[in-house]
């Protein structure tokens, strides 16, 4: 395993890929270095002295400035560096890059729904309209297991505590999530459960549902029955003997969409974990498939890099409004616009949120950006998209979930167990975290420090999601984990 990496050429910084002690003299490609004190591993330190106001380099990039001298060796932190992110920018289109050239046709074996679209679980959902319904829509889910076998997968209740008190556009973000996971293809059937005097009652969210197939989306309303567990199961059994009738077949890749996201970052999520994933979105994005990165506030500082690589003019507005809209969401609740990054990622070595934000967007790998997507949005265009969501795990899991993923890609160097509405792939972005929570982790790239190329990391976590989306198990699938998280953004009455 290496012990320390210098990723660009041009960087000041190189980062410790195991801890480094003082006094060490080390060999950063070429450059004679003597540690002048202890550095953690995934964190950085300095390739020559770094006066007070002047450029930190990682990535290539500025991830900040020096708050005072930094000497040769140093430990450079937040003790030592400051944001240079400030208010609203202003942009210029200047058009680079190019799609990844096209690949091989390769398959999975999915279940395909009607109007064309595939699903890789078939599972049973069952989706409140209203917070108030949550546990008997909870119990519902416990007395339907019964019903899970054969090509029945789950039965899995989403509850949530919205779909009333809400106004204007906060309650309209709770419509359409609600109405994109009726309309998931990952749900063989689906229940939707009301109470009946709810802002977002059945009536209101069917106009938002829009056509469906009535043997696979049923409702019910509870205040309109006398035993509404007795209705509710009788409901869930017509849509398990209809589910039942789905199989898995041969499907292209191509019809795959996969959400990117990471959370609880480290200094090493920017080198191995989020680099495989972006690498991996160009080998899906060659066959023909779609991959959406979201958490806009984590493109803070780094978004120039996603700007420069949409296909057209209007696209890097959208992306411009993305991310302008987002700074403004921000300063509406008087709230710093780089309130960033968290307490785990800067004990992992992330010291600013552009040295967050330059690591996150790994994920976006090379291609070009080809869709902008509000929240809510149904993705359209296939490729690389982008999605307004905010950096929250749950929230923003959810988000890429609703927009059409049916699978989400999650990078972490700090490990979380949670899940989405769908299968959420947990990669370790080190081998340390991969072995000591095995129950979280699904794939480690860490290897990629170790004994792997990207290139070699990249084409196992294809092959990894190929099985998921055949049915394989993630483990927070395993553990029965199933989660969703409405973003919240308005006035409650």
């Amino acid at each position: 395993m290496q012990d320390f990496i210098r990723i660009h050429e041009n960087d000041n910084v190189a980062v410790a890929l195991k801890p480094i002690e003082k006094g060490r003299e080390l060999d950063v490609d070429g450059i004679a270095v003597t540690a002048a004190e202890n550095i953690p591993q995934g964190h950085k330190f300095a390739l020559k002295p770094i006066a007070a106001g002047k450029e930190v380099i990682k990535y290539g990039f500025r991830i900040g400035y020096a708050k005072k001298n930094i000497e040769e060796g140093a430990w450079v932190h937040v003790h030592n560096v400051k944001t240079g992110l400030g208010d609203l920018l202003e942009y210029t289109y200047d058009p680079k890059g190019a799609e990844p050239e096209p690949a091989e046709h390769v398959y999975f074996q999915g279940f395909r729904r009607e109007k064309g679209r595939v699903g890789v679980r078939n599972e049973i959902w069952i989706i409140p309209t209203v917070g108030c319904v949550n546990s008997i829509a909870k119990a519902l889910e416990r007395q339907a297991q019964k019903y899970v076998g054969g090509t029945v997968e789950e039965v899995v209740a989403f509850p949530h505590p919205y779909g009333c008190s809400q106004m204007g556009e906060d309650q309209e973000n709770t419509r359409k999530l609600l109405a994109a996971l009726v309309n998931h293809p990952n749900a063989g059937g689906v229940l939707v459960l009301g109470l009946g005097c709810e802002n977002s009652n059945i009536g209101v969210l069917k106009e938002y549902i829009g056509d469906y197939d009535e043997k696979r989306v049923k409702f019910l309303q509870c205040q309109d029955v006398e035993d509404e567990m007795g209705a509710g199961m009788e409901l869930l059994e017509e849509l398990a003997d209809y589910a039942s009738e789905f199989s898995r077949e041969s499907c292209d890749a191509s019809e795959l969409v996969i959400g990117m996201k990471c959370g609880g970052s480290d200094g090493l999520s920017g080198i191995t974990a989020n680099p495989t994933v972006g690498a991996f979105s160009d080998m899906l994005i060659a066959r023909g498939g779609t991959t959406i990165l979201t958490e806009v506030p984590e493109m803070f500082g780094a978004e120039t890099l996603l700007m420069e690589r949409c296909a057209d003019q209007e696209l890097f507005d959208k992306t411009v409004a993305l991310i302008n809209n987002f700074k403004n969401y921000f300063k509406r609740h008087d709230q710093t616009i780089y309130e960033n990054p968290s307490p785990g990622n800067k004990n992992g070595g992330i010291t600013t949120l552009e040295d967050k934000s330059l690591g996150c967007t790994q994920k976006s790998g090379s291609a070009l950006v080809r869709g902008v997507l509000e929240y809510g949005s149904p993705v359209v265009n296939r490729g690389l998209n982008l999605l307004s969501a905010p950096g929250n795990d749950l929230v923003a899991s959810t988000a890429l979930a609703i927009s059409g993923a049916q699978i989400v890609l999650f990078t972490t160097g700090r490990g979380t167990p949670f899940a989405s509405p769908v299968p959420t792939v947990k990669i370790s972005s080190n081998s340390r975290l991969a072995g000591q929570k095995e129950n979280w982790i699904d794939f480690n790239a860490g290897r990629m420090v170790e004994d792997k190329t990207k290139a070699e990391m990249a084409q196992a976590l294809f092959d990894f999601v190929l099985e998921v989306a055949s049915g394989r198990k993630v483990k927070s699938e395993q553990a029965g984990f199933h989660d969703m998280a409405i973003f919240k953004q308005g006035v409650t009455l």
